[in-house]
């Protein structure tokens, strides 16, 4: 927590996706968000300051369950939500094996889901 927001980071490579959470987001005073494009970018910046952190699974640069990996190598107490259109038990199997706490499927229902579930890990701290 920083100045008393969650710190929150999205890795997605869908500017859209990015700017709606993060607008929405934003309009609560409890968060401070940190959006990212690259997760390459992401892994070289998101440490243990971020309190959550929304990664989608399908990424061109690199794969979504690759990034949770190398998150958890880095920091094993961080939350992570994984974000994906494309779900299969597989996917979800390993989402949770690698460490991920929750799951949201694209299309969001709303944006209020998001923040209920942000709202749900957060309270498992």
């Amino acid at each position: 927590m920083e100045n008393g927001r969650y710190k929150v980071a999205i890795v997605d490579d869908e500017n859209e996706i990015l700017s709606m959470i993060q607008r929405f987001l934003n309009r609560n005073e409890k968060y401070s968000v940190t959006t990212f494009l690259n997760p390459v970018v992401a892994l070289d910046t998101i440490d243990s300051s971020y309190d959550i952190v929304l990664l989608d699974i399908m990424m061109p640069q690199m794969n979504g369950l690759d990034v949770l990996e190398k998150l958890m190598e880095k920091n094993p107490d961080l939350k992570v939500i994984m974000m994906t259109a494309y779900s299969t038990l597989d996917k979800v199997l390993k989402s949770h094996k690698h460490g991920a706490t929750h799951y949201l499927m694209k299309p969001f229902d709303s944006l209020q889901a998001i923040d209920t579930k942000i709202q749900e890990v957060l309270a498992q701290k």
